[in-house]
């Protein structure tokens, strides 16, 4: 019998994390075969062929587009209601109070003052929210991404002229009063303040203190570009006086991807001058990986630094290339300047050097290394901490590749991550190392973290995949497996 489709696009939104949620329980029916549920982007469209399906002339990327595939029409009648069901409103509680809800950030604060906003939406409407916050007196978290630059400046110059705070935009994580926000790692209070221009740089800083049982006095993220020439750190020197003033704070970190050296410059004299110690892991060219700047942190308080945990088997080297399929950029760029100091060019959609840039495919005959967590591919999807299904299929492809010898993977744990990344990660490892791939992994978890740091470490590594809390620890062992 052959299979039945319905593929529509209709003028609708939804987020993208609610959408992959829908597309899961449609997959999920009996007798579907393809689901796709996602917002009309090129990347979505361009995955909406890939599954073979027709799409709409016309579809944009306001447009809901729903392709099903399923066994005959009794199981598409099925899942098509499963869709409705999953787009429904949730019914309203009896008895509930029937007051609007509020319609922008202004008017939900001038009901109850808030210190601090957390601003999560597309990014071509963040910037009329995070406005808003800081008219009510508010410092704000931006968590959305794809904000143009020059609504940063402007937000930033502006917090920075009334004494406010603005983390962000591209904020993933941040720890303030004990409470983790965005993708956030359940680790212990402490005497360490850090400073991060980075996501999962931060996680990784988090979660290794941890490990060395040295807790958190809080995490500022002030966004990845803020440390470039034209940002100019300007969230981040409002950060470092905060922490400077706080009576918890005996160490502050800074951490940052790449930064532009004449704003590292005025960052680290400004440093100098305050009353805390700072130490820097400015990721660059001969400057300390993450994992070297956690154990300096740990030394500084008097501590002595701990063996970082491993699992999984060792590996024999094996001619080819090395793939990097990351979700976070910062991992990406660590494990970049680790390799390319070993083997020369490393090819990537955010490239060390101009010169090493990948094409839109992302493909490349030599070693390269993906960011898969870049605005241009998180564009009406979910991150991929969340959703792993362009890693998986790249996974694959690089296992049937006979040029790829090892591919390098980031799994990131903790609130708001995916719930289980072993159960979906573990058969796309296992079938890779089948086919002759050496996998290595570094998780980046903490003990407290939902998802259970160990477990999903144990699970990956029964697959075949050698495993790390290091990722910087992951990327030299993974160079040492090139012949």
């Amino acid at each position: 019998m052959k299979p039945v489709e319905h593929v529509e696009a209709r003028a609708a939104y939804a987020d993208s994390v609610t959408l992959l949620q829908v597309s899961r329980r449609v997959s999920e029916v009996d007798g579907v075969l393809a689901a796709f549920v996602a917002m009309g982007t090129e990347l979505n469209l361009d995955l909406a062929r890939g599954m073979s399906f027709t799409v709409p002339d016309a579809t944009g990327a306001n447009d809901l587009l729903v392709a099903i595939r399923a066994v005959d029409a009794p199981a598409l009648e099925a899942a098509t209601a499963e869709l409705a069901a999953a787009l429904a409103p949730a019914p309203r509680a009896a008895g509930a109070r029937a007051e609007a809800p509020p319609r922008t950030t202004g008017s939900a604060l001038r009901r109850g003052a808030g210190d601090l906003v957390l601003v999560s939406v597309p990014g071509q409407f963040a910037f009329a929210e995070a406005s808003d916050a800081l008219d009510c007196g508010s410092d704000v978290m931006i968590f959305s991404d794809n904000m143009p630059v020059a609504q940063e400046i402007a937000l930033k110059r502006r917090a920075t002229y009334e004494g406010r705070l603005v983390l962000g935009p591209d904020c993933g994580t941040a720890v303030v009063g004990g409470a983790g926000l965005g993708f956030a790692n359940v680790v212990r209070s402490g005497p360490v303040g850090i400073v991060a221009a980075s996501g999962t740089g931060a996680q990784q800083l988090l979660c290794l203190l941890d490990a060395a049982e040295v807790g958190i006095s809080a995490c500022l993220g002030v966004g990845g570009r803020d440390l470039s020439e034209v940002v100019g750190g300007l969230s981040t020197r409002a950060a470092l006086d905060l922490l400077d003033a706080d009576p918890g704070t005996e160490l502050i970190v800074v951490v940052s991807k790449p930064p532009a050296p004449r704003v590292a410059g005025e960052i680290r004299a400004r440093a100098e001058a305050l009353g805390t110690p700072v130490v820097f892991g400015l990721l660059g060219p001969g400057e300390p990986d993450l994992t070297a700047l956690a154990e300096t942190a740990v030394r500084r308080l008097g501590r002595d630094a701990p063996s970082w945990p491993t699992w999984g088997s060792s590996h024999v080297a094996r001619a080819g290339a090395l793939r990097g399929l990351y979700s976070g950029g910062t991992l990406c760029d660590e494990a970049m300047l680790i390799a390319a100091d070993a083997v020369g060019a490393v090819y990537s959609n955010i490239p060390l050097r101009p010169e090493w840039a990948l094409d839109r495919s992302l493909r490349h005959d030599g070693h390269l290394m993906i960011d898969f967590g870049d605005d241009a591919l998180t564009q009406g999807r979910p991150h991929p901490m969340i959703d792993h299904t362009l890693r998986l299929e790249r996974l694959a492809a690089e296992a049937a590749d006979p040029g790829a010898a090892v591919v390098l993977l980031d799994v990131v744990l903790g609130h708001g991550a995916h719930p289980d990344p072993a159960t979906e990660l573990v058969p796309a490892v296992s079938a890779a190392c089948e086919a002759g791939l050496q996998v290595v992994v570094a998780v980046i978890g903490s003990g407290g973290d939902p998802q259970g740091t160990g477990t999903q470490a144990e699970r990956l590594g029964a697959a075949g995949a050698s495993v790390f809390a290091s990722n910087a620890a992951a990327a030299r062992y993974a160079i040492g497996l090139l012949k």
